[in-house]
């Protein structure tokens, strides 16, 4: 498992954590079923305190990316709500559009950006 931590990053730890589990779930790096490692573990690893771990892992559940078990830890469980997902993603999306929109991006440029995205995900997953 490799995840990349950006300590001089102003996005918050957990944040970047979270995100590196969820792009290792989209590109299959990791897989239905896969238990990611200990709380302890992982802070070790990368050398961040438990509590961050513990708080990603938790975001994780919530959002319906990981399952926790209290004897084999945080497991890989996709809790597939299509809807909610989409409601998700329309939330997200309007900021990160209107900062496209404001810099000058456009609409062609925005469609061949998630049109690529998207490819590179799809080839690396069977979702």
């Amino acid at each position: 498992m490799i995840i990349e931590i950006d300590f001089n990053s102003d996005e918050a730890i957990y944040v970047q954590l979270c995100n590196q589990i969820i792009l290792g779930i989209a590109t299959s790096q990791f897989r239905e079923g896969e238990q990611l490692p200990s709380v302890r573990q992982l802070a070790e690893t990368i050398g961040i305190n438990m509590h961050t771990v513990n708080k990603a892992y938790s975001i994780l559940q919530q959002d319906g990316f990981v399952k926790i078990d209290r004897r084999r830890g945080a497991i890989i469980a996709i809790d597939i709500n299509k809807l909610k997902a989409l409601k998700e993603a329309r939330e997200e999306l309007a900021v990160v559009l209107a900062r496209g929109i404001c810099k000058g991006i456009g609409r062609e440029d925005i469609h061949a950006l998630v049109d690529e995205l998207y490819d590179n995900y799809e080839a690396n997953t069977n979702l």
